[in-house]
């Protein structure tokens, strides 16, 4: 089973090589500039963003989580945004993925969140079949305008 910890700045090797295989999963790149800032916020608890690495019985890192609060319109509570999960590929189907949505779940709770949610790739079956056992579908679609 893996074991779930905060993301600290000792992480950032491990991170870093997790972050890459999730980029690459998405078929994506971003600049040094991006990723040196996302890791820097992950780590700095007055940003507003978190982060956590699953670990195997080994020890080694097999999956990442991000993730953020916001306030919300239809809620007194906040809302807990779970921006990014990975788990790489020789780390799946161990309990990974589950224990870090429970972290993230857990957290969310204890800091007063009104309800987790995120989104992922409609041709992401892997995943999916994960988040239909502890999730429910929220029928939404997702738009987005990009800027800049």
């Amino acid at each position: 089973m893996a074991t779930v910890t905060p993301l600290t700045e000792d992480d950032r090797a491990a991170w870093r090589t997790l972050w890459d295989g999730y980029l690459t999963f998405y078929a994506t790149t971003l600049d040094e500039a991006t990723t040196a800032a996302t890791f820097a916020r992950l780590v700095d608890p007055a940003s507003g963003m978190h982060g956590a690495l699953a670990r195997d019985d080994t020890g080694a890192a097999v999956g990442l989580v991000h993730w953020l609060t916001h306030p919300a319109t239809w809620s007194t509570a906040s809302y807990c945004y779970l921006e990014d999960l990975f788990v790489a590929a020789d780390g799946r189907g161990a309990g990974a993925g589950r224990a870090l949505v429970e972290h993230v779940r857990d957290w969310a709770e204890r800091h007063g969140s009104a309800k987790v949610y995120w989104l992922t790739a409609e041709s992401n079956a892997t995943a999916r079949a994960l988040y239909d056992r502890v999730a429910t579908r929220s029928g939404m679609i997702h738009y987005q305008i990009p800027l800049g």
